[in-house]
């Protein structure tokens, strides 16, 4: 399993439900082996302090509440 789909699962599993009322539209970095994860307000915060927590793994970072982390484009009806 990839570490996108490991991450995902966990948000499903454990974090889903326990952050989507308080820390929707913040962002959350996701180390899915320890299955620790680092909330913040930006996509460079997170993903730093995982870096730092975790430097010789990855992680994923998933906006809180969204699909996905950026949205690209614009949408036109």
């Amino acid at each position: 399993m990839s570490v996108a789909e490991s991450a995902k699962k966990v948000y499903e599993e454990d974090l889903r439900s326990r952050l989507e009322h308080d820390h929707r539209d913040e962002y959350v970095a996701i180390e899915p082996s320890s299955r620790r994860f680092f909330l913040g307000k930006t996509f460079l915060e997170v993903a730093l302090a995982a870096k730092n927590a975790f430097p010789d793994r990855k992680s994923f970072v998933i906006r809180i509440g969204h699909e996905a982390a950026f949205h690209i484009g614009a949408f036109s009806p």
